[in-house]
């Protein structure tokens, strides 16, 4: 290589000095990466035609970012494309799947009065009329009306809840919205230490923690109590709407693997045998 180089220099007529001075400032411009850790792991799916994202592993514990070491990501979870298609749907159905509808509405039977024949069948020309809490009637009641407590639930299928945790994984990783963290203990439990640490990592005006269990060590559990744009969730309640709600998602390194580890399971599982016992034989 270094051969190659000096024949292009000397077709290019550049003195020796030039050259030295060339390669010197060449060799000062490559960092000594000796010092950093990069994480390298044994996934039971590989990728296999794109390679590993990296992310670094930050701290928590000071103010000034440190880089702890790099840290592998499947690209299937962390770095797929983004359907937006995939995650509208799975807004929408965690918004329904909780909404109760109280409108209400009397039908005829249930509005006041009626009881008696307003006037005779026949002999006064007019129209017939059996009661006066008829929906012809102002008054009257209702057909097909809303009935309270009429729920909205219904169930998504489970690929595309799937598919939707890695589209949205994928766009906050591709945004610069996805950190990594060693561990959630803090120094101190005051919430001006979480308002200094968001703002010097420029992070976003609300923050989503994930850890892998809902033990949440005490500090940083009291310095984010009275912050409601600061919260914290364990990894099996991570969903897409609050993905979507916080601007920065912060995972804690072993939240991230066990979330890795799930969802290749998923991808990649076979259900077919699971539902051979629940069909029926058309025979």
């Amino acid at each position: 290589m270094s051969s190659n180089l000096l024949n292009v220099f000397k077709r290019l007529n550049i003195t020796a000095a030039t050259q030295i001075r060339l390669c010197s400032s060449v060799s000062n411009v490559v960092p000594d990466n000796r010092d950093i850790s990069v994480t390298k792991k044994e996934w039971k799916f590989p990728p296999q035609y794109t390679k590993p994202r990296e992310v670094w592993i930050e701290n928590l514990d000071t103010i000034e970012e440190k880089k702890l070491g790099l840290f592998e990501l499947h690209p299937l979870v962390y770095a797929t494309v983004p359907r937006i298609d995939l995650i509208h749907r799975n807004v929408e159905w965690q918004k329904k799947y909780r909404w109760v509808s109280w409108a209400h509405t009397k039908t005829r039977a249930e509005v006041r009065g009626g009881g008696r024949k307003p006037w005779p069948q026949k002999g006064l020309g007019r129209a017939r009329h059996g009661s006066i809490r008829s929906p012809l009637w102002r008054g009257g009641g209702i057909v097909h009306g809303p009935r309270s407590g009429k729920t909205h639930f219904f169930m998504l299928p489970f690929d595309m809840r799937i598919h939707g945790l890695t589209s949205t994984l994928s766009a906050k990783f591709a945004q610069d919205d996805l950190h990594v963290v060693k561990d959630l203990e803090l120094p101190t439990e005051e919430p001006a230490y979480i308002i200094d640490l968001i703002e010097s990592r420029n992070w976003g005006p609300s923050v989503l923690l994930v850890d892998d269990t809902d033990y949440a060590p005490r500090n940083i559990t009291v310095a984010t109590d009275n912050l409601p744009h600061v919260n914290i969730m364990p990894v099996y309640g991570l969903n897409v709407y609050s993905m979507l709600k916080h601007d920065t998602l912060i995972l804690t390194h072993s939240a991230a693997q066990k979330i890795e580890e799930r969802l290749l399971i998923h991808l990649h599982s076979s259900i077919t045998e699971q539902q051979m016992k629940f069909k029926l034989s058309q025979v």
